[in-house]
């Protein structure tokens, strides 16, 4: 079978392998001194992210081969498998806890993360549901996607996990605004949210104690602070040029969670601000391509496809890289492609198969007319 891939089809496949390797690099680096005192083995992490980006990358082909206009079909089921793997992390020898929040299931040593996987699910749901017709100019279907998609939000903060919740309210309020949401009703939906926000904060001691810390790390830098403090450090010990790769101090278990949450803080340490500004502009050229692809989309499914995916992509880089640098309270949220976590690797690697399958079949049917002629 030949395979003939269009220009940002390229782009988007070297930024994907390019940060999918960069993290296995970083992975082992973040973990190295952990994964040896924890498990004997200073590649364990390794091991399990070059797994994951082995099964990504089976994802990301199966996904660039299936015609992605056949999901429209199904965006109903993709919703309720979405609360099917949300509600799982509840039921009692299936979920799995850690630090006292329960976000995995799985048997034994094998574990997914639903939330990962749902909030893909969400989007392959809005991208069917408001591809249809003008349903942001009626008020009852704009009260029932934001009812949809506030059921997914309120099941992930009951786990609970803050940062995937507002990755998924946002994702959701950028779709509803990309599909037509006029602006008054827009601006209108913001004020209940930031009321919301506010409301779970105030709910949950542990949150307010994470704005506290937030604001004054050194207050408490044994404590609440402590992380926040120690992922400062590292940024500012890399400087410019880093302190060099595999050469971090933060990582020999002064920085919780250097492999996954607080990677990023890792790679500023080793590589500095060149380093980190490098892999921005990755991620920039990656969600740019992304966002063309679904500009040039011939229909709306397809281009709602895109606009959910590259939304995702660049509100957890953006939220993840303010969380690190204290911009943002701190919030457990992994760096798409680059964080320890096989689930991750998984459902972004297949989303890039989706993107290029749009690609793929925008030009398909571009050429069309040409080839009935001759």
């Amino acid at each position: 079978m030949k395979v003939k891939l269009q220009k940002d089809s390229i782009i988007i496949i070297v930024c994907t392998v390019l940060l999918a390797v960069f993290g296995c690099i970083m992975v082992y680096s973040a973990s190295k001194y952990s994964a040896n005192v924890n498990y004997g083995n200073q590649f364990f992490y390794l091991k399990k992210q070059i797994l994951g980006v082995v099964i990504g990358a089976a994802g990301l082909i199966a996904c660039y081969f299936i015609n992605h206009k056949i999901f429209k079909k199904f965006y109903w089921i993709f919703y309720f498998v979405g609360i099917i793997f949300l509600v799982l992390v509840f039921v009692p020898g299936l979920g799995k806890t850690s630090y006292g929040a329960t976000r995995w299931i799985g048997f034994g040593s094998f574990t997914i993360q639903p939330s990962e996987i749902a909030k893909f699910c969400l989007v392959f749901f809005l991208a069917g549901y408001l591809c249809d017709g003008d349903k942001l100019s009626n008020f009852k279907h704009i009260l029932i996607t934001l009812t949809l998609g506030g059921i997914y939000c309120v099941l992930i903060m009951l786990e609970p996990n803050m940062s995937i919740t507002m990755c998924v309210a946002f994702t959701l309020i950028f779709m509803l605004f990309i599909g037509g949401l006029r602006l008054k009703v827009f601006g209108l939906l913001i004020i209940p949210a930031i009321a919301l926000i506010l409301l779970l904060i105030l709910m949950e001691p542990y949150r307010l104690s994470r704005i506290v810390a937030f604001l004054d790390p050194w207050k408490n830098p044994l404590d609440e602070g402590y992380q926040l403090i120690q992922s400062l450090y590292a940024i500012g010990s890399g400087g410019v040029w880093g302190v060099g790769l595999f050469n971090s101090r933060q990582a020999e278990l002064f920085l919780p969670f250097s492999e996954s949450d607080f990677i990023f803080s890792i790679i500023a340490e080793e590589l500095g601000f060149v380093g980190c500004t490098l892999l921005v502009i990755v991620f920039v050229v990656l969600i740019v391509s992304i966002f063309k692809v679904g500009m040039r989309a011939n229909n709306k499914f397809s281009a709602f496809l895109c606009f959910g995916i590259g939304a995702i992509i660049s509100i957890q880089v953006i939220l993840n890289i303010a969380v690190v640098s204290g911009s943002i309270p701190p919030t457990g949220l992994p760096l798409p492609f680059i964080s320890a976590g096989s689930t991750s690797l998984f459902v972004f690697m297949s989303a890039i198969g989706v993107v290029l399958n749009v690609n793929r079949q925008t030009k398909k049917e571009s050429e069309r007319p040409l080839n009935a002629k001759n």
